[in-house]
């Protein structure tokens, strides 16, 4: 039997800022992921499965929502144990996902232990599955991709601070882009062979660029200027903890290599910055209550007043700026 064709990364119209982040992630995959927000028709499962092919396995594995912890983690068969004296393991979802990526549609709404597992595990590589004194151990590296419509419900601060990289997808898609995604996508379902075959030369040097990039990435000093600009700015941002500064300096030397420069540039840091801080940035304090007493056109005045034009709201949901450097893909060959 055929696999059917998937719908090429670099065929997709627009979500410059997710594909970046994504690619970013397949250089190294010890940045931890991406969480991806955004409504739903998005394209997110789409996006997910594109960069399954940039890897070496190609594996795209998702994990449902009502899965078990042992679907997800694995079983030790305790009958094979006692009569024959060795542990059987039956693979589960981790050990599937080695070397591929891992899909976790509506990540918010996942138990919080499972979210939680699966974090330890995409940071550690290794997944161990221990029961009644037996133990097994096996590689688990995979990129971890979540996505999630935050009107449904939001991950807890402590989860959602474990995701390296933060992207959101804006559902206002411009009539001009809206039509060329319905015209590649009615092209792809007509002939999915012929599309993909068409987008092949394209997606190619997307997987040439990846992997020269992932030969380079090591040859990039993690240096102490890169480091101080880093923490500086993380300090700036409030953010709680140290996860902020490592994985903003991980992306930032993936995102030089992806440039193929031999150092982290600048326009590194700053091109990766909002991945990094955009769901770590401390909500800011209410600010102090004022001294003097209210005037009577303080007292009428509407409540949005002198708040600017998105009133009082917290960081996470302030609109987010253009980024520059931000490379340009590929068009229609």
């Amino acid at each position: 039997m055929t696999d059917i064709p998937h719908f090429p990364l670099c065929a997709v119209v627009g979500a410059d800022d997710l594909k970046l982040a994504l690619c970013l992630a397949a250089i190294d995959p010890k940045i931890g992921g991406v969480l991806i927000e955004g409504p739903r028709g998005m394209a997110k499962s789409t996006l997910a499965r594109g960069l399954a092919d940039l890897l070496a396995s190609g594996q795209f594995v998702t994990l449902p929502l009502g899965a078990t912890e042992e679907r997800l983690v694995g079983t030790l068969d305790l009958d094979v144990a006692l009569g024959e004296g060795r542990a059987q393991f039956s693979p589960g979802v981790l050990a599937k996902a080695d070397g591929g990526v891992l899909y976790v549609d509506e990540v918010n709404l996942l138990p919080d232990h499972l979210v939680d597992l699966l974090l330890d595990v995409a940071a550690s590589g290794t997944n161990l599955i221990e029961r009644d004194g037996l133990s097994h151990r096996h590689p688990a590296r995979f990129v971890l991709i979540g996505t999630m419509n935050p009107e449904e419900g939001e991950l807890r601060p402590q989860l959602l601070d474990r995701f390296g990289l933060n992207v959101v997808l804006d559902g206002h898609t411009a009539p001009v882009e809206r039509g060329q995604i319905i015209r590649r996508r009615l092209d792809f379902d007509s002939d999915p062979a012929a599309f993909c075959a068409q987008w092949e030369p394209t997606q190619q040097q997307l997987r040439e660029r990846c992997q020269q990039a992932r030969d380079r990435l090591m040859q990039i000093p993690l240096d102490d200027q890169a480091l101080a600009q880093i923490t500086e700015r993380c300090f700036a941002a409030g953010v709680d903890g140290l996860r902020a500064d490592l994985v903003w300096l991980r992306a930032a030397r993936a995102h030089a290599a992806w440039r193929g420069a031999e150092a982290i540039a600048v326009e590194d840091i700053d091109a990766v910055a909002e991945f990094a801080l955009r769901h770590r940035r401390r909500e800011p304090s209410a600010p102090a209550p004022s001294q003097a007493p209210p005037t009577s056109s303080d007292q009428t005045a509407r409540p949005d007043e002198g708040q600017g034009q998105w009133g009082d709201l917290p960081a996470r949901a302030l609109p987010t700026g253009a980024r520059r450097d931000v490379p340009s893909w590929p068009k229609k060959p």
